[in-house]
C-alpha cells in the first residue's frame, strides 16, 4: 500500500510526488478510498456477475426468442415454427430453479460486498495499517470464487470449441440481436452462410469513414466487455495461478500503468487477489511508488509492453526523485532503489524485486519489439505472460498455456463473431470467401474479419494469423503481421514482418546497439523526397549507441534488399531511394504514444503503429532527432 505522504523537494512538489486526486488520506496515513466511495463501488463490483447471468439467460432461455428479433434484418427461417420437444417444460422449470439459485448467490455476494468495506474501514481505524482478518477472509473468498468461475468458463469453452459451428452460429445471433444499426433487410435464414453471402467485407479504413458519418465503431481501449474478454480474464488468472501459485498471494502483484492487462475489469472479490496498488489509483507516479515500496512482488502488471517500456525508461530518468519519495516512509528501501539503479538497466527488475517471477502485459500489434527489449534488459530472466491478444475491435485470442512459447492464442467461437479470410502471396486484394474457425487449415495464413454487437459490419482488421495447431475444432494461431503497417512507395509492398526482419538484421550489425522502438514514414508524408527518389524515413530509439555513422545507416538499406527482391530491383533502377535512418532522443516515443492516446481514431492502446500515415505524428518524431 502507498504511504499517505510523499517526499517533497526544497523547490516544491515534483511530478512523481503528486498523489492521485482520486485517493483519500486515511487517519493512519494510507491512501484509501473513502467509505462512501467503497459503498458506491460495491454497486459496480457485481456488474460482471450480472453479465454472466445475462449470458446464461440468453443462451438458455432466449435462443428461440432471438430468431424473430434477429429477423428484423434477416428473414425468419423455418425454425420459427418448431414444436416444443417432449419434456421441455420440465427442463425449463429446472433451468428456472437454477436461475433463482444464481440470483440468490448474487444477492449474498452483493451483501458481502457492502459489509466488507464497512468492516474493513472499522478494522483500520482500530488497528491502523496492520493486516486484518477481514482482508484474509476476502482473499480466501476471492480464491474460491476464482476457482469456481474459471472452472465454469473452462467447461463452457470446451463445449463451445467441441461444437465450433454451433457456437459461432450462436455468437452471430447475439451480434444480430444487439446490433444498434442493422443493415438493409436481407433474405434467407439467420445463419452464418446467409450473413456472409449478403453482407460485403469492409476494410478498417472504410469503417473509419463510416464512423465519421455516424456509425459506431469498436472501442479503442485495453478493456472490453463481452463473453470472450471475461473468459480471457478468468481463465488467464487461473492459468497464471497454476503456473505461479504465489503470484496471487496477498501483496504479490503490482500494476505500474493506469491501464490493465486484463481485458475485462476485475470484479469483486477478485480485485483483492494479490494487488498492492490502492484500489482506484490511476496516477502513474502513485502506482510506481507503491510497487517500489513492495520488495516482495511476484508479478508485475502493465497495460501493454510498450507502456511498461516507458515505465522503466522513466524510472531510470527520474530514479533519484522516486528514491526520495520512497525514503519518506522507508529510508532503507530508498537505499536499495539507488543501489539497483546504479548497476544499469540489465536485470533491474530482479534487483528491485528479488522474488519477481512473471511480467503480465496484454498482447497486441506492434508489441513484440518492446517485449524483446524488456526481456534483454530490464526484465532479463523473467517470464512474460499475456492473457489475450487484443485488437481495436476486441479480444480475438485467448492464451491458456503460460508454459508454452509466448505468442500462441486460441481463436474462440464466442462473440465477437470471427471469420478468416485466406491470404495468398501477392494477392491480398483479390476477392475471396471467408471460412469459419472449424474450416481453418494448419500452416495457412488468414486475415481476421470481425463482427461485434456494435454494428453488423464485417470489418477486415488487417491482422494476419498463421494456424499452428488446433484445440478441439478451433484453431491455435500466432499473429504474423498487420496489413495496414506495410510500406509502399513504388509498388514494392514491404510488409510489417519483412521490415522488422531487415531492421533486426541491421541493428545486429551496429556494435553495442539494442533496439527499443521504431517507426517508419513514407517520404511523401514529410515532403522529404523533393529532388530525390521516394524513400523511407526510419526513426529508431536505441540503447548502447549514441551516434549513427553513415556506414551503419546504409546497413538497413542493404538488409532491406536482402529480404525483398522487389525492393532490390527498384533500388537498382533508382526508382526508390535509400532508406534514411534517424536516431531519436530519450522520451520521443513516449511523447508519440501520449499524442496517439488523445486521438479518437488511434489504435493505441493496445496496438502500437509502426508506420505513421499522418504528418503531425511524423513531425512529432522528427523534432526529437539527435543523430
Amino acid at each position: 500500500m502507498g504511504r499517505g505522504t510523499t517526499a517533497r523537494a526544497s523547490g516544491g512538489t515534483r511530478s512523481w510526488d503528486r498523489v492521485d486526486p482520486g485517493m483519500k488520506q486515511s487517519p493512519s496515513g494510507g491512501q484509501d478510498l473513502s467509505l462512501v466511495e467503497q459503498l458506491l463501488g460495491a454497486r459496480h463490483r457485481v456488474k460482471p456477475f450480472l453479465y454472466l447471468l445475462r449470458s446464461y439467460y440468453y443462451s438458455h432461455f432466449t435462443d428461440r426468442a432471438a430468431e424473430p428479433r434477429a429477423a428484423s434484418c434477416l428473414a425468419q427461417g423455418p425454425a420459427a415454427n418448431q414444436v416444443a420437444e417432449p419434456g421441455s417444460e420440465l427442463r425449463s422449470c429446472l433451468e428456472m430453479l437454477l436461475l433463482l439459485l444464481i440470483l440468490l448467490l448474487l444477492l449474498l455476494l452483493l451483501l458481502l460486498g457492502l459489509l466488507l468495506p464497512l468492516a474493513s474501514l472499522r478494522q483500520r481505524q482500530l488497528q491502523g495499517a496492520r493486516p486484518s482478518w477481514l482482508a484474509g477472509l476476502q482473499h480466501r473468498v476471492a480464491g474460491v470464487a476464482l476457482h469456481g468461475a474459471a472452472a465454469w468458463q473452462q467447461r463452457r469453452l470446451e463445449q463451445s470449441t467441441l461444437h465450433a459451428g454451433q457456437s459461432q452460429q450462436h455468437a452471430l445471433r447475439l451480434c444480430l440481436q444487439g446490433a444498434q444499426r442493422p443493415p438493409c433487410p436481407l433474405t434467407g435464414a439467420t445463419d452464418t452462410s446467409a450473413f456472409r453471402n449478403h453482407l460485403p467485407l469492409t476494410k478498417a479504413s472504410q469503417a473509419q469513414e463510416e464512423e465519421s458519418r455516424g456509425q459506431e465503431l469498436p472501442p479503442t481501449s485495453t478493456q472490453y466487455y463481452g463473453e470472450v474478454s471475461l473468459q480471457a480474464t478468468l481463465l488467464g488468472l487461473a492459468a497464471l495461478n497454476k503456473a505461479y501459485p504465489e503470484v496471487l498471494a496477498p501483496g504479490g502483484t503490482a500494476r505500474v500503468t493506469p491501464t490493465s492487462p486484463w481485458p475485462h475489469p476485475l470484479p469483486w472479490p477478485w480485485h483483492a487477489l494479490g494487488q498492492v496498488s490502492t484500489p482506484g489509483a490511476k496516477h502513474p507516479g502513485t502506482l510506481l511508488q507503491e510497487a517500489l515500496r513492495s520488495p516482495g512482488l511476484r508479478a508485475l502488471e502493465a497495460g501493454t509492453a510498450v507502456e511498461l517500456l516507458d515505465v522503466f525508461l522513466g524510472l531510470e530518468a527520474n530514479g533519484e526523485e522516486l528514491a526520495e519519495a520512497v525514503a519518506a516512509g522507508n529510508p532503507g528501501r530508498a537505499a536499495e532503489l539507488r543501489e539497483a539503479l546504479e548497476q544499469g538497466p540489465r536485470g533491474l527488475a530482479l534487483r528491485l524485486w528479488p522474488k519477481l517471477q512473471v511480467v503480465v502485459t496484454l498482447d497486441a500489434g506492434g508489441q513484440a519489439e518492446a517485449v524483446a527489449a524488456l526481456g534483454a534488459l530490464w526484465c532479463q530472466g523473467l517470464a512474460f505472460f499475456s492473457p489475450a491478444y487484443a485488437t481495436t475491435g476486441g479480444v480475438v485470442g485467448l492464451s491458456l498455456w503460460p508454459e508454452q512459447p509466448r505468442g500462441l492464442y486460441l481463436l474462440p467461437p464466442g462473440a465477437p463473431f470471427i471469420e478468416l479470410l485466406p491470404v495468398k502471396e501477392g494477392a491480398q486484394e483479390e476477392a475471396a470467401s471467408t471460412v469459419l474457425l472449424a474450416e481453418a487449415q494448419k500452416g495457412e495464413e488468414y486475415e481476421l474479419v470481425l463482427t461485434n454487437h456494435t454494428s453488423l459490419t464485417r470489418c477486415r482488421l488487417g491482422d494476419v494469423v498463421q494456424v499452428v495447431g488446433a484445440h478441439n475444432q478451433c484453431p491455435v494461431v500466432r499473429f504474423v503481421r498487420r496489413l495496414g503497417q506495410g510500406l509502399n512507395v513504388r509498388g514494392e509492398d514491404i510488409q510489417e514482418d519483412t521490415f522488422s526482419e531487415a531492421l533486426g538484421r541491421a541493428v545486429g550489425q551496429w556494435p553495442g546497439a539494442k533496439l527499443l522502438d521504431h517507426s517508419c514514414v513514407e517520404s511523401s508524408i514529410l515532403d522529404s523526397s523533393e529532388g530525390s527518389a521516394p524513400h523511407y524515413e526510419v526513426f529508431v530509439a536505441l540503447r548502447g549507441l549514441r551516434n549513427l555513422s553513415e556506414e551503419n545507416r546504409d546497413k538497413l538499406d542493404h538488409c532491406l534488399q536482402e529480404v525483398s527482391p522487389r525492393y532490390k530491383s527498384l533500388r537498382f533502377r533508382g526508382s526508390v531511394g535509400p532508406a534514411r535512418v534517424h536516431l531519436l532522443g530519450q522520451g520521443a516515443f513516449r511523447e508519440l504514444r501520449a499524442t496517439l492516446a488523445t486521438c479518437p481514431s488511434s489504435p493505441f492502446p493496445p496496438e502500437m503503429p509502426r508506420v505513421l500515415r499522418q504528418r503531425h505524428l511524423a513531425q512529432c518524431l522528427q523534432r526529437r532527432v539527435v543523430s
